[in-house]
């Protein structure tokens, strides 16, 4: 095939154009790419802070003793990618967060687990134990969602639900956000069936 129509030409523009790509020096600059693969590297951002909109605030239910004072901290990132964003099998976004914690003290009978839930509570997903009381990281795959952490009595890989009470919740920035679509002029979404005012 020859023309505009031949596929060496436009694969050959391709891998220029990747290979023409910036990424950053060591001195924190920018520079041409050597190759796809270090173009691949770069798009993960390893240890890159989000902007401060992507934080929210973990907020200690009082429940538990030695917890009132606890705070937090969380951070969305789009976990990593060669392609840019990670997705699953059905579409949806995957991310990754953090969790730090300030005046969280060492679990008293039992063990810290975190867990993740939609807004509605109608799907939960454990993330894993909080063997550090100083932070957590871990993946979701909803764009809307809740980080809960929860006092068990053993950390229980199968764990489906957490049986312990909640130690401290935050919500994404995004489940924040609501749609005033179908309701009336005076009427808004109950943020306080969440925890939120």
């Amino acid at each position: 095939m020859t023309g505009s129509g031949r596929p060496g030409g436009f694969l050959a523009l391709t891998a220029l154009l990747v290979v023409a790509a910036p990424v950053r020096n060591a001195e924190g600059g920018w520079r041409v790419a050597d190759s796809p693969a270090e173009v691949a590297g770069s798009v993960a951002c390893p240890g890159w802070a989000g902007p401060e909109y992507y934080q929210f605030p973990m907020v200690s239910t009082k429940r538990v003793p030695g917890t009132g004072n606890a705070s937090g901290v969380g951070e969305v990132n789009f976990a990593p990618s060669p392609y840019g964003v990670a997705l699953e099998s059905d579409g949806s976004y995957r991310y990754d967060f953090t969790i730090r914690f300030e005046r969280l003290g060492p679990a008293r009978g039992g063990t810290y687990v975190v867990w993740t839930t939609t807004p509605e509570l109608d799907q939960i997903a454990l993330a894993g134990e909080l063997t550090n009381p100083a932070g957590f990281s871990g993946e979701v795959a909803w764009n809307k969602f809740l980080v809960v952490v929860t006092l068990e009595p053993a950390f229980d890989p199968g764990a489906t639900m957490w049986t312990g009470p909640v130690v401290i919740r935050g919500m994404s920035r995004s489940g924040m956000m609501h749609t005033m679509a179908g309701h009336g002029p005076f009427e808004e979404k109950n943020c306080a069936a969440y925890g939120y005012e």
